[in-house]
């Protein structure tokens, strides 16, 4: 990659133009052709840097249910469990991290379905010590952007705004959902790429963007923008800061963390006697030193003395949910190799 390259990057991360010819509004920023941003961004795909180019929607709207769930499973047994867990089609990003509880996954499943039945059929896999469901409290911030241009660093502190949600209740109707399922894919790197889903769903491109819009300004979908594979590009140090707040002071430190531009996610989640931890937060940086300095920053500033940063050591899995794909999951035909 070439300094345009991760100029791109940065750009398409978080502001993606949502109009008839997007390769062209990209070029102009950057004063170069269409072409050469379409072939740039099509290396960038081979070479395994850009995950994806699509809309990103927000669980919760959509009416999912999801949990971060921790395991303690047997040292011998982790790999064989975690095989078995991402078999589950809910489940999106599954890691090894260095505790006591060494396997945490992400698990959303559908509008009338269970979170806890889901996670139950777990239980029958030889080698889970515990289990702590850790569902969302409140949350606070989430949107990863990876800043590929060093010299661009932010200062470490609580700069950033949240941005405003228009409170509108949504219930997704067989039209919403085929949308939604047809704008989660991959987007086609071609002139035009809009006009491929909008003939699907039989509107116009105008159509499509007047729908997206809406979706952002309510919230069921937080943007439309790249992905990016954060290892193939550099950040190999995926921290999971955990704080340990006192609970009067949750809001006010959990939002206070979310303003942080390193800080990709933060939540309030559940505590348990052998999990004090209340308000998590992501960073993602290129060492484990830089990341125990990043966390020792934002320390300073949010006067909360516990923490500990968990790096994920080994990705399962990690794959963005499909939604409105109806698929079920059962682990029988897997029972009898355990």
């Amino acid at each position: 990659m070439d300094d345009l390259d991760k100029e791109i990057l940065n750009e398409i991360q978080w502001t993606f133009p949502l109009t008839p010819k997007p390769f062209d509004d990209i070029a102009k920023k950057f004063e170069t052709t269409p072409e050469i941003i379409k072939e740039r961004l099509v290396n960038l795909k081979k070479i395994g840097v850009l995950r994806q180019l699509s809309a990103i929607f927000d669980t919760r709207r959509l009416g999912y249910k999801s949990s971060l769930v921790a395991m303690e499973i047997e040292s011998d047994k982790l790999e064989y469990v975690a095989n078995q867990i991402n078999r589950h089609p809910g489940v999106s990003h599954n890691y090894e991290r260095d505790h006591q509880f060494n396997l945490w996954f992400t698990l959303a499943v559908p509008p009338g379905s269970d979170l806890k039945s889901e996670v139950d059929k777990f239980s029958v896999l030889k080698g889970i010590k515990k289990v702590r469901m850790l569902p969302t409290i409140q949350l606070f911030k989430i949107g990863v952007k990876l800043d590929m241009i060093d010299e661009k660093k932010h200062d470490i502190a609580p700069t950033e705004e949240k941005k405003e949600i228009k409170n509108i209740k949504f219930v997704p109707t067989e039209e919403d959902k085929e949308f939604i399922r047809e704008l989660q894919k991959d987007m086609d790197i071609v002139d035009r790429p809009f006009l491929i889903p909008a003939k699907k769903l039989g509107l116009t491109e105008s159509e499509l963007f007047d729908k997206l819009k809406y979706y952002e300004e309510i919230g069921v979908m937080r943007r439309f923008a790249a992905i990016l594979r954060h290892r193939e590009v550099g950040f190999t140090a995926n921290g999971m800061i955990v704080w340990n707040v006192p609970y009067d002071k949750i809001s006010e430190v959990g939002s206070k963390l979310g303003a942080f531009p390193q800080v990709s996610h933060c939540y309030q989640r559940p505590t348990y006697p052998d999990w004090p931890y209340s308000v998590f937060s992501m960073i993602h940086c290129k060492s484990e030193s830089e990341a125990g300095e990043v966390a020792k920053t934002i320390q300073n500033q949010i006067n909360v003395d516990d923490y500990k940063i968990l790096f994920s050591t080994r990705e399962f899995k990690k794959t963005r949910v499909e939604y409105f794909v109806e698929n079920t999951f059962t682990l029988e035909e897997t029972i009898s190799a355990s």
